[in-house]
């Protein structure tokens, strides 16, 4: 945790991009505490919400394969919590991330945690079918272990990447943060 603590200090700047901000909740929290939010999101009906219930925010509708630096430019930090599980294209995501992020910038990334013993604890307590069901619309179509989202973070470039499994115990987290750097 210390690491954790330590790479949250290093970043001074109070710019944040927001990959995936729904109904607006996240950016908000941050805008209250000091830093200035861009968000986007890939639901329209999300963003108008989100504009509804917070006018003073940076909220637009976008998707996270769009050329975002072109239009928004780079943020020394750039968060995005529970999207990655729901892209087909995670290397595409994982592009338009690196290009958001600012040189040595420091990008969070939270999903669901999926590793040996929770799959195990699924499959002996009868939930494996309920967990990964293909019957809910708009659902999880990848689902990721640290390992599979190290490799991915690292072959998109980034550096420095520390996890964090938060919910529940550990070995049977809810989900998983990564923090990492440019």
């Amino acid at each position: 945790m210390a690491s954790f603590t330590k790479t949250i200090k290093k970043t001074s700047v109070y710019k944040v991009f927001e990959i995936g901000c729904g109904s607006g909740v996240t950016a908000n929290m941050l805008h209250q505490s000091g830093y200035k939010v861009v968000g986007i999101d890939a639901s329209k009906m999300g963003i108008e919400q989100a504009n509804k219930a917070f006018p003073q925010l940076q909220l637009y509708h976008g998707s996270a394969y769009d050329n975002l630096s072109d239009v928004y430019g780079q943020f020394p930090i750039v968060v995005s919590l529970e999207v990655v599980e729901h892209l087909y294209d995670p290397r595409q995501f994982a592009k338009t991330f690196y290009n958001l992020l600012e040189e040595d910038g420091l990008g969070i990334i939270s999903t669901p945690y999926h590793g040996y013993f929770k799959n195990l604890a699924l499959a002996i307590t009868g939930k494996m079918d309920a967990h990964f069901t293909a019957l809910w619309d708009g659902g999880h179509i990848k689902f990721w272990s640290m390992e599979t989202l190290k490799q991915l973070l690292l072959e998109a470039g980034f550096r420095d990447i520390y996890f964090i499994r938060v919910g529940r115990v550990p070995m049977l987290a809810k989900s998983m943060i990564a923090v990492f750097r440019k």
